[in-house]
Protein backbone atom coordinates (compact mmCIF):
# COMPACT_ATOMS: atom_id res chain seq x y z
CA UNK A 1 0.00 0.00 0.00
CA UNK A 2 1.07 3.03 -0.81
CA UNK A 3 2.19 5.59 1.81
CA UNK A 4 0.48 8.82 2.21
CA UNK A 5 3.66 10.68 1.33
CA UNK A 6 3.63 8.92 -2.34
CA UNK A 7 0.02 9.41 -2.69
CA UNK A 8 0.43 13.35 -2.30
CA UNK A 9 3.46 12.71 -4.64
CA UNK A 10 1.06 10.96 -7.44
CA UNK A 11 -2.12 13.29 -7.01
CA UNK A 12 -4.25 11.29 -5.51
CA UNK A 13 -6.93 12.46 -2.83
CA UNK A 14 -5.89 11.22 0.71
CA UNK A 15 -8.34 11.19 3.21
CA UNK A 16 -8.21 10.54 6.87
CA UNK A 17 -10.33 11.03 10.02
CA UNK A 18 -10.43 12.93 13.51
CA UNK A 19 -9.67 10.29 17.05
CA UNK A 20 -8.06 10.90 20.05
CA UNK A 21 -7.34 8.94 23.14
CA UNK A 22 -8.96 5.79 23.69
CA UNK A 23 -10.01 5.87 20.49
CA UNK A 24 -10.34 2.11 18.69
CA UNK A 25 -7.63 1.83 16.48
CA UNK A 26 -8.31 -1.21 15.57
CA UNK A 27 -11.25 0.39 13.83
CA UNK A 28 -9.97 3.38 12.45
CA UNK A 29 -6.28 2.05 11.03
CA UNK A 30 -8.13 -0.59 8.97
CA UNK A 31 -11.10 0.84 8.25
CA UNK A 32 -10.12 2.33 4.97
CA UNK A 33 -8.81 5.64 6.07
CA UNK A 34 -5.42 7.00 4.79
CA UNK A 35 -4.67 8.66 7.81
CA UNK A 36 -6.03 9.22 11.63
CA UNK A 37 -5.18 12.89 12.99
CA UNK A 38 -4.84 13.49 16.07
CA UNK A 39 -5.55 17.18 18.16
CA UNK A 40 -3.59 18.60 20.85
CA UNK A 41 -4.16 22.42 20.36
CA UNK A 42 -8.35 22.29 20.97
CA UNK A 43 -8.92 19.62 22.94
CA UNK A 44 -7.44 18.86 26.52
CA UNK A 45 -5.05 16.44 25.58
CA UNK A 46 -1.47 16.61 25.71
CA UNK A 47 0.79 15.07 23.06
CA UNK A 48 2.81 12.46 25.42
CA UNK A 49 -0.75 10.97 26.39
CA UNK A 50 -1.47 10.26 23.19
CA UNK A 51 1.97 7.37 22.76
CA UNK A 52 -0.39 4.23 23.42
CA UNK A 53 -2.90 5.59 21.11
CA UNK A 54 -1.12 5.92 18.25
CA UNK A 55 1.63 2.88 19.31
CA UNK A 56 -1.89 1.15 18.17
CA UNK A 57 -1.83 1.71 14.70
CA UNK A 58 1.26 0.19 13.91
CA UNK A 59 1.02 -2.12 11.48
CA UNK A 60 -2.25 -0.32 10.42
CA UNK A 61 -2.88 0.73 7.15
CA UNK A 62 -3.76 4.19 8.35
CA UNK A 63 -0.99 6.72 9.20
CA UNK A 64 -1.04 8.94 11.96
CA UNK A 65 -0.76 12.32 12.26
CA UNK A 66 -0.39 15.21 15.08
CA UNK A 67 -1.12 18.87 15.72
CA UNK A 68 0.50 20.17 17.94
CA UNK A 69 -0.83 23.35 20.09
CA UNK A 70 2.11 25.50 18.30
CA UNK A 71 4.96 25.74 16.32
CA UNK A 72 7.91 24.62 18.97
CA UNK A 73 10.52 22.10 18.72
CA UNK A 74 9.91 20.40 21.76
CA UNK A 75 6.43 20.09 20.72
CA UNK A 76 6.65 18.69 17.30
CA UNK A 77 9.46 16.09 19.02
CA UNK A 78 7.44 14.82 21.11
CA UNK A 79 4.56 14.13 18.48
CA UNK A 80 7.37 12.49 16.13
CA UNK A 81 8.84 10.46 19.07
CA UNK A 82 5.16 9.76 19.78
CA UNK A 83 5.10 7.87 16.44
CA UNK A 84 3.35 10.85 14.04
CA UNK A 85 4.76 10.25 10.72
CA UNK A 86 2.60 13.71 9.98
CA UNK A 87 3.22 16.89 11.59
CA UNK A 88 0.25 19.97 11.60
CA UNK A 89 1.10 23.14 13.13
CA UNK A 90 -1.01 25.77 13.52
CA UNK A 91 -1.27 29.28 12.44
CA UNK A 92 1.93 29.41 10.15
CA UNK A 93 1.59 32.77 8.60
CA UNK A 94 5.02 33.40 6.73
CA UNK A 95 7.93 31.67 5.53
CA UNK A 96 10.44 31.89 8.50
CA UNK A 97 7.84 30.49 10.80
CA UNK A 98 7.49 27.10 7.80
CA UNK A 99 11.42 27.03 7.69
CA UNK A 100 10.93 26.75 11.26
CA UNK A 101 8.65 24.41 10.90
CA UNK A 102 10.30 22.07 8.73
CA UNK A 103 13.58 22.21 10.72
CA UNK A 104 11.69 20.70 14.11
CA UNK A 105 10.68 17.78 11.39
CA UNK A 106 13.77 16.62 10.39
CA UNK A 107 17.03 15.27 11.86
CA UNK A 108 20.48 16.46 11.00
CA UNK A 109 22.15 17.97 8.15
CA UNK A 110 18.86 18.73 7.09
CA UNK A 111 16.98 19.88 10.70
CA UNK A 112 17.45 20.25 14.18
CA UNK A 113 15.30 17.23 15.17
CA UNK A 114 16.80 15.68 18.43
CA UNK A 115 17.65 12.29 18.46
CA UNK A 116 16.12 9.43 20.68
CA UNK A 117 16.59 6.24 18.81
CA UNK A 118 14.44 4.75 16.41
CA UNK A 119 11.10 5.82 16.66
CA UNK A 120 7.57 5.18 14.78
CA UNK A 121 7.38 3.42 12.19
CA UNK A 122 9.82 3.46 9.04
CA UNK A 123 10.34 0.28 8.36
CA UNK A 124 13.82 -1.26 9.00
CA UNK A 125 17.23 -0.04 7.96
CA UNK A 126 20.96 -1.62 7.45
CA UNK A 127 22.53 1.50 9.18
CA UNK A 128 21.22 4.12 11.44
CA UNK A 129 22.00 6.97 8.70
CA UNK A 130 19.67 4.99 6.49
CA UNK A 131 16.78 5.36 9.31
CA UNK A 132 17.79 9.19 9.42
CA UNK A 133 17.54 9.89 6.25
CA UNK A 134 14.31 7.66 5.41
CA UNK A 135 12.51 9.93 8.00
CA UNK A 136 13.15 13.13 6.74
CA UNK A 137 12.51 12.22 3.18
CA UNK A 138 9.11 10.58 4.26
CA UNK A 139 7.65 12.84 7.17
CA UNK A 140 4.74 14.83 6.34
CA UNK A 141 5.08 18.28 7.00
CA UNK A 142 1.77 20.42 7.13
CA UNK A 143 2.02 23.89 7.88
CA UNK A 144 -1.97 25.72 8.40
CA UNK A 145 -3.08 28.53 6.97
CA UNK A 146 -5.48 30.69 8.93
CA UNK A 147 -5.00 33.99 8.39
CA UNK A 148 -4.98 36.95 6.04
CA UNK A 149 -1.41 37.40 6.23
CA UNK A 150 -0.34 33.95 5.46
CA UNK A 151 -2.75 33.94 2.21
CA UNK A 152 -0.75 37.34 1.79
CA UNK A 153 2.64 34.98 2.25
CA UNK A 154 1.50 31.87 -0.03
CA UNK A 155 4.18 31.29 -2.87
CA UNK A 156 6.83 31.89 0.23
CA UNK A 157 5.49 29.68 2.42
CA UNK A 158 4.95 26.95 -0.52
CA UNK A 159 8.91 27.75 -1.91
CA UNK A 160 10.14 25.96 1.50
CA UNK A 161 12.03 23.33 0.73
CA UNK A 162 10.06 19.84 2.83
CA UNK A 163 6.50 21.52 2.75
CA UNK A 164 4.12 18.84 1.27
CA UNK A 165 0.53 20.23 2.44
CA UNK A 166 -1.12 23.66 3.11
CA UNK A 167 -3.78 22.94 5.38
CA UNK A 168 -7.02 25.31 5.80
CA UNK A 169 -8.35 25.95 9.33
CA UNK A 170 -11.64 26.54 7.61
CA UNK A 171 -13.00 28.40 10.38
CA UNK A 172 -10.27 30.48 11.68
CA UNK A 173 -10.09 31.39 7.71
CA UNK A 174 -13.39 32.29 7.34
CA UNK A 175 -13.26 34.49 10.35
CA UNK A 176 -10.20 36.06 9.00
CA UNK A 177 -11.68 37.03 5.83
CA UNK A 178 -15.20 38.43 7.81
CA UNK A 179 -17.31 35.66 6.73
CA UNK A 180 -17.26 33.83 9.94
CA UNK A 181 -18.13 30.36 9.54
CA UNK A 182 -20.06 30.79 5.53
CA UNK A 183 -18.48 28.50 3.61
CA UNK A 184 -20.57 29.26 0.85
CA UNK A 185 -19.89 32.63 0.60
CA UNK A 186 -17.95 34.19 -2.64
CA UNK A 187 -15.57 36.14 -0.58
CA UNK A 188 -14.39 32.59 1.57
CA UNK A 189 -14.57 30.52 -1.55
CA UNK A 190 -12.30 33.24 -3.28
CA UNK A 191 -10.32 32.63 -1.11
CA UNK A 192 -9.73 28.57 -1.42
CA UNK A 193 -8.71 29.52 -5.38
CA UNK A 194 -6.22 31.97 -3.78
CA UNK A 195 -4.78 29.07 -2.23
CA UNK A 196 -5.06 26.44 -4.68
CA UNK A 197 -3.68 28.70 -7.31
CA UNK A 198 -0.76 29.39 -4.82
CA UNK A 199 -0.11 25.74 -3.85
CA UNK A 200 -0.53 24.60 -7.79
CA UNK A 201 2.52 26.42 -8.69
CA UNK A 202 4.87 25.19 -6.47
CA UNK A 203 3.80 21.70 -6.17
CA UNK A 204 2.55 21.75 -2.83
CA UNK A 205 -1.26 19.73 -2.01
CA UNK A 206 -3.77 22.13 -0.60
CA UNK A 207 -5.61 20.74 2.05
CA UNK A 208 -8.91 21.62 4.46
CA UNK A 209 -8.95 20.43 8.23
CA UNK A 210 -12.36 19.19 7.61
CA UNK A 211 -15.06 19.71 5.15
CA UNK A 212 -17.66 22.01 5.97
CA UNK A 213 -21.52 19.76 6.82
CA UNK A 214 -23.14 19.30 4.30
CA UNK A 215 -21.11 19.90 1.87
CA UNK A 216 -19.62 18.04 -0.73
CA UNK A 217 -16.27 16.99 -0.35
CA UNK A 218 -15.64 16.36 -4.35
CA UNK A 219 -16.72 20.18 -4.74
CA UNK A 220 -13.56 20.46 -2.79
CA UNK A 221 -11.61 18.02 -4.80
CA UNK A 222 -12.77 19.81 -7.75
CA UNK A 223 -11.01 22.92 -6.69
CA UNK A 224 -7.86 21.41 -5.85
CA UNK A 225 -7.61 20.47 -2.73
CA UNK A 226 -6.68 16.58 -1.82
CA UNK A 227 -6.22 16.36 2.12
CA UNK A 228 -9.02 16.59 4.04
CA UNK A 229 -10.50 14.43 7.07
CA UNK A 230 -14.08 13.51 7.10
CA UNK A 231 -16.06 11.84 9.98
CA UNK A 232 -16.75 8.25 10.43
CA UNK A 233 -19.93 7.84 12.86
CA UNK A 234 -22.76 8.52 10.50
CA UNK A 235 -21.21 5.87 8.19
CA UNK A 236 -20.33 3.82 10.83
CA UNK A 237 -24.03 3.79 11.93
CA UNK A 238 -25.36 3.26 8.39
CA UNK A 239 -23.34 0.15 8.34
CA UNK A 240 -24.63 -1.35 11.15
CA UNK A 241 -27.95 -0.13 10.05
CA UNK A 242 -27.77 -1.87 6.55
CA UNK A 243 -26.40 -5.19 8.12
CA UNK A 244 -29.33 -5.31 10.53
CA UNK A 245 -31.73 -4.75 7.62
CA UNK A 246 -30.94 -7.89 6.64
CA UNK A 247 -32.45 -9.98 9.24
CA UNK A 248 -35.76 -11.17 9.78
CA UNK A 249 -36.94 -10.14 13.26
Amino acid sequence: MASVKEMLKSGETVVGVTATVGGDMNFLGDSGYDFVLFDTQHSPVEVKELIPTVAALRGKAATPFIRVSDNRADLVCFALDAGARGIIVPMVNNAEQAKRMVSYCRYDPLGERSNAGVRGEWGEFDSYRDYLDAVNENVVIVPMIETREAMENIDAICSVDGVDVLLVGPSDLSIALGVPLDYESETYQAGLDQIAEGCARHGVVPGMYFIPPGMDPNFYVEKGFKFFTLPWNEWAVAGVQEGLSGITR
